[in-house]
């Protein structure tokens, strides 16, 4: 079931193993010390991995989650329609349980959904390929939106900048590059030297486990701090930009993202440093109106107060709250990347016309 291998640059990060039927994804929860590929073919392994953070960022969740679709309609057996796409529509609603705040992932099922739909009445097996197609397209989609989010980026910055990412928007949490650190990484094959700060990211530590582990891995100047420690690194003029991801923005632009990216955002507000959200435009979303209607995951308690200790660091019994995300207030964003270029505020209209121009250039593309 597993393979070993010496480094997480050797490989992306989600994908279809053909000849085995299965998603087949790096284990982000063995990471730093070990790098592990997993291949699910179960829908219940999918949910655990998806759920445990084992395959973890939106772009990533949105191509897995394409993939496991395409996965369970192949277990589907049968020639009627309606009683695919019945089956169908049990193990989409499965997968989208498993990471209520993710849009990517509500995204991508909708997306192999409507090709179901536009599908009624043609044989099962062919809707089943359809998939399979569509899979692999959202898998190729995503390299290229995220290598144009990094082009955009990189026009915000300057060589020898400071820049500082909370959590983990990397090469790790997509299929290549990430969203956040896309403009690093371009950034780097072009020898702009940059300073980069990553927040440990407590209680998951995907800041130390994975953001450092890549860049580092990756030959960047990477410098770990903890989260409480963001303020002070930019009051001492060493941070010239912060770039975050996100899992959810609404059309509002209040942004939800990992836990602590707000504080992280106000903290860059008092310092007059730009606070840049670097979102795929599948992660906007516009049914959404603001940030106080974006559902928050909360997890468990032991994530704060026995992980990562040898003995538990806290009182037996005290009550703990442990939100995944938090949501930035939309006044505190300086400006959007995306695959279609910067966005400024005001939002609701800058949103409008940035999905007018989406469709403008998939319809020149046809």
């Amino acid at each position: 079931m597993e393979e070993k291998r010496k480094t997480i640059g050797e490989y992306d990060t989600v994908w279809l193993e053909e000849e085995r039927h299965a998603l087949a994804i790096i284990d982000q929860t063995r990471l730093p010390g070990e790098t592990e590929i997993l291949y699910l073919t179960e829908q219940k392994d999918i949910w655990n991995a998806i759920y445990l953070l084992q395959v973890r960022g939106a772009p990533a969740i949105r191509v897995a989650a394409g993939i496991a679709v395409y996965l369970a309609a192949r277990q589907i057996h049968t020639g009627d329609y309606e009683e695919f796409y019945r089956e169908f529509r049990k193990a989409s609603d499965y997968l989208n349980s498993s990471r209520p705040t993710a849009v990517n992932l509500s995204w991508a099922l909708k997306r192999q959904e409507r090709v179901v739909k536009a599908m009624k009445g043609c044989p099962v097996p062919e809707i089943v390929e359809a998939l399979h197609r569509e899979a692999l397209k959202i898998r190729e989609e995503d390299i290229q939106v995220c290598r144009a989010i990094g082009e955009n980026g990189l026009t915000l910055v300057k060589p020898g900048d400071g820049l500082l990412t909370h959590c983990n928007a990397g090469k790790l949490a997509a299929v290549r590059y990430g969203t956040a650190t896309a403009p690093m990484y371009l950034g780097h094959e072009r020898g702009y030297h940059f300073r980069i700060f990553a927040d440990e990211t407590r209680p998951l530590l995907q800041g130390a486990r994975l953001t450092a582990c890549e860049l580092q891995e990756a030959g960047m100047d990477v410098t770990l701090i903890c989260d409480n420690m963001s303020a002070a690194v930019m009051r001492s003029g060493r941070v010239n930009a912060v770039f975050v991801g996100c899992d959810r923005v609404a059309a509002n632009g209040d942004t939800a993202n990992k836990i602590g990216t707000s504080m992280a955002a106000l903290a860059a507000k008092r310092y007059g440093i730009p606070f840049y959200v670097c979102a795929p435009t599948s992660t906007i979303d516009m049914d959404t109106p603001s940030g106080k209607e974006i559902r928050i995951e909360e997890r468990k308690p032991e994530e704060i107060t026995d992980m990562w200790y040898e003995k538990p660091m806290a009182p037996k019994g005290v009550k703990v709250c442990n939100p995944a995300f938090d949501v930035t207030d939309s006044d505190l964003i300086t400006a959007f990347v995306t695959e279609y270029g910067v966005v400024r505020p005001p939002y609701p209209e800058a949103f409008r016309e940035l999905f007018l121009k989406k469709e403008l250039k998939k319809s020149q593309s046809y």
